[in-house]
């Protein structure tokens, strides 16, 4: 036991966290999609295994599809870097932040002169902004075949981190069974968050059920942009993701999905005029009671 917590303290899982790293240029300066002077974010659906250099392989080429598309920043799923068979395998493989994974991925990212959101974030070169996720999947759902227990191989992060200012505004972060805590996020709405991000790695029963429901909850309540990048496929055999990577828009359109089948990508304009034109014409947040109304039953 004493091994395998020191093991978890020296090896963080980046599968577990957000990774925000920022450029160096002048973000207005990044190259938009022709038809539009709007920003264009891709967001991305993968099958990770536990082989990271094909990982890494899967996830340079979606970076290079989004690139060509006219993205200016990418959103990878968590565990983009790997997706371990058990317990053992996964604390292994892990990493730290200096690891060898970020040194590859800021690199592409400098290479492109894009900003990338790594199962959480990236972009090329600095870094701005770590999260790690705050709530665990444990789960035991004998009925739907789905049994989990993410605390035996990651450690919760102690906080929230500020919305990190992006080329297509500010982004909130969050990291997949977070979804389901409303609490977050209307935090980082209150914080200023224009977009909200949940990467992810649903099971498939959760996936069906709840995934796109909760997804359009959250930006209808926060009147945010969500952009949920999504593992899909079976990542070996005991593991299967639900896929369906989305983009929501402040209304809860959703604006942008890649199926439950197979390894892409979806572009979306975020345009925070609209944004705005819904939270002016419904102001939610202005009729708001003050926190002690909401606590009178306690």
């Amino acid at each position: 036991m004493r091994l395998f917590t020191a093991l978890r303290e020296r090896k963080p899982s980046l599968a577990a966290g957000l990774l925000a790293l920022r450029s160096k240029a002048v973000l207005g300066q990044t190259r938009m999609s022709s038809s539009s002077s709007l920003p264009v974010a891709a967001v991305c659906q993968m099958t990770a295994t536990p082989d990271k250099e094909a990982n890494f392989s899967s996830c340079r080429r979606l970076v290079e599809q989004a690139k060509e598309g006219g993205a200016c920043m990418v959103f990878l799923p968590e565990g983009f870097d790997y997706i371990g068979s058990n317990r053992e395998e996964t604390l292994e493989l892990s990493e730290s932040l200096d690891g060898d994974v970020i040194s590859r991925y800021s690199h592409l990212a400098r290479k492109l002169d894009m900003w990338l959101s790594l199962g959480g974030f990236h972009e090329r070169g600095e870094m701005v902004s770590v999260y790690r996720k705050t709530h665990l999947f444990d789960v035991e759902l004998t009925s739907k075949g789905v049994s989990l227990k993410e605390s035996a191989f990651t450690i919760p992060g102690p906080r929230l981190v500020p919305p990190v200012q992006t080329p297509i505004g500010k982004v909130g972060l969050g990291v997949c069974y977070d979804l389901r805590f409303p609490e977050l996020s209307s935090a980082l709405q209150r914080h200023g968050a224009e977009i909200l991000t949940y990467p992810s790695a649903f099971t498939v029963a959760t996936g069906t059920a709840h995934w796109e429901v909760l997804l359009r909850v959250r930006a209808i309540e926060t009147q945010c942009f969500v952009l949920a990048a999504a593992q899909v496929g079976a990542h070996h055999a005991k593991r299967t993701s639900y896929g369906h990577a989305l983009a929501v828009d402040p209304w809860g359109e959703v604006i942008g999905d890649c199926g439950g089948s197979d390894v892409g990508l979806t572009l979306v304009q975020i345009d925070l005029q609209r944004l705005q034109d819904v939270r002016r014409d419904m102001p939610v947040q202005q009729h708001r009671r003050d926190k002690d109304f909401y606590r009178s039953l306690d």
